[in-house]
């Protein structure tokens, strides 16, 4: 089976050569393939493997590939901790609703640092949410947690039902914006 395995690389190696010497100029496509094992033709995976990861390399590549970025201020870190407090939102916090005039309110509660992660995302999501399309947005402190309160437009009732809680934070292409500031140092609700 080695003995295989290093007999591809060498054909892979010595066909990469050949065209490169054929064209004189290197495959960039049949290089990446030498380097990584994979045989010519394989099909390459394109999801690393978990979310978190995979937003962290897409930031980074694009980090990579502006050559204004100011690396003194890049927080890959900062970046983490926020996808970290992300995913115990989703994952692992507890959500009651209750009516409200107007609109609803979301009691939001979790225990240890789900309890300091909920506080952190629905005050972001209220700072960066508020005003949108008309939906009023109010967050607080609550014991355990915290509650996010919402007012959309009287058109907006049924939809405000439908998304729910998770539906509502997610809403909104901001998201992507919000990350590509934190790694770059920003203040993402100055």
């Amino acid at each position: 089976m080695i003995r295989a395995i290093a007999l591809a690389a060498c054909l892979v190696s010595s066909a990469a050569s050949a065209q490169q010497a054929q064209s004189g100029a290197i495959d960039h496509k049949m290089h990446m393939q030498m380097m990584s094992g994979q045989a010519a033709g394989e099909a390459v995976p394109t999801e690393p493997g978990q979310g978190a990861f995979a937003a962290i390399q897409e930031i980074v590549a694009i980090l990579e590939a502006d050559p204004d970025a100011d690396w003194s201020r890049v927080d890959i870190d900062a970046l983490r901790a926020h996808l970290v407090d992300m995913n115990a939102v989703t994952l692992a916090a507890d959500v009651k609703s209750e009516p409200v005039a107007g609109g609803t309110r979301f009691l939001v509660t979790g225990s240890g640092a789900v309890h300091d992660s909920v506080r952190r995302m629905l005050k972001a999501h209220a700072a960066a949410m508020n005003g949108a399309d008309g939906w009023r947005f109010d967050a607080s402190d609550i014991d355990g947690g915290a509650s996010l309160t919402v007012w959309p437009p009287a058109k907006d009732a049924d939809k405000l039902r439908g998304l729910g809680f998770f539906g509502l934070m997610a809403q909104g292409m901001h998201h992507q914006r919000h990350h590509m500031m934190i790694a770059r140092g920003e203040d993402p609700h100055p």
